[in-house]
C-alpha cells in the first residue's frame, strides 16, 4: 500500500489498521484526508489480503474532533453541497464493506469524526471519548450523515436534543444509548478492537458480508429488508462456505472458510 500524507496505515494478520495522522489539528478533517480515506477504502474492498479494518486517530485526544473549519469560509449553497454529498459518498462506502469496519475512538468524535465513526460497524470508544455533533454552533446542520444515523442508534427524541443543543456526550452515556459498543481504558482500545476483529474475521467471509448488506437494507429506502434477507440466506446457502460450516458443525470439528 502506498504511503498517505494524511493516513498511517499498516496490515497485521489482515487487519488494515488505518491512523488518521494529523494530531496538532486533531484529526480534523480536511479534503486530503477524506480524499485519502476513500482511496484506502477502494484498498478495502479490492486487497484479498484485507479482512477488516480498523480506523482510529493519532496520539491520545481526538479520533477525529470535526471538519477542518479553515476549508469552510468560502463555501457557498453550490460549493457546501457538493461537499457534504462526497462526504455521504465516502461514509456510505465504509457503511456498505462488505468487510468488517470498526472505529477505535480515542478521544473526541465530534461533527465529522462522529459521523465517521457511525458509518463504522462497531464503535469502540476509550474511557476518554466524547461524541456529539455541535454544527448549529457553526450556524449549519451536520453534513456527513449525521442527523440521520444518530436518529438510527438512538432514537428520535435523544437525537434531537444533541443535535439542537450542540451537548457532548461522555463515553459511558454513548454506551448506554448504544452509540458505543464496548468502552474500555485508552490503553486497551486497539487490542480489545483487533479482539473484535478477529473474532468476526474467523467467520465465513461471505456470510459476515451478507449480514452488512441484509443489516443495512432495513435503513434504504425502497427495499424490503425480510426479502434481502431471505434472497441473501439463499445466496449463501450455495457457497462453498455455507457446505464447510455445515461439515465442520456436523464433524466436530473448526471450520477452514475459504470465503466461496
Amino acid at each position: 500500500m502506498r504511503s498517505f500524507e494524511t493516513l498511517l496505515t499498516e496490515i497485521t494478520d489482515g487487519i488494515l489498521l488505518v491512523t488518521i495522522n494529523r494530531e496538532d489539528k486533531l484529526n480534523a478533517l480536511n479534503q486530503t484526508v477524506l480524499k485519502e480515506l476513500n482511496e484506502v477504502i477502494d484498498e478495502l474492498y479490492s486487497n484479498t489480503e484485507v479482512k477488516g479494518m480498523i480506523l482510529t486517530g493519532k496520539g491520545p485526544k481526538a479520533f477525529v474532533a470535526g471538519a477542518d473549519i479553515t476549508e469552510f469560509s468560502s463555501l457557498n449553497e453550490e460549493s457546501g453541497k457538493a461537499l457534504a454529498q462526497n462526504g455521504h459518498d465516502i461514509f456510505f462506502r465504509l457503511e456498505r464493506s462488505p468487510k468488517p469496519v470498526i472505529a477505535a475512538v480515542n478521544g473526541f468524535a465530534l461533527g465529522g469524526g462522529c459521523e465517521l465513526a457511525m458509518s463504522c460497524h462497531i464503535r469502540v470508544a476509550s474511557d476518554n471519548a466524547k461524541f456529539g455533533q455541535p454544527e448549529v454552533n457553526l450556524g449549519i446542520i451536520p453534513g456527513y450523515g449525521g442527523t440521520q444515523r444518530l436518529v438510527q442508534f438512538i432514537g428520535k427524541g435523544k437525537a434531537l436534543e444533541l443535535l439542537m443543543t450542540a451537548d457532548l456526550i461522555d463515553a459511558t452515556t454513548a454506551l448506554s444509548l448504544g452509540l458505543a459498543n464496548h468502552v474500555v481504558p485508552a490503553a486497551e482500545l486497539l487490542d480489545l478492537s483487533r479482539s473484535i476483529m478477529n473474532k468476526i474475521t474467523s467467520k465465513a467471509p461471505v456470510a459476515i458480508a451478507k449480514v452488512i448488506e441484509a443489516v443495512n437494507a432495513h435503513f434504504t429506502d425502497g427495499v424490503d429488508g425480510f426479502k434481502t434477507e431471505v434472497d441473501l440466506f439463499a445466496k449463501c446457502v450455495a457457497t462453498e462456505d455455507f457446505t464447510e460450516g455445515v461439515s465442520a458443525f456436523l464433524g466436530k470439528r473448526k471450520a477452514a472458510f475459504k470465503g466461496k
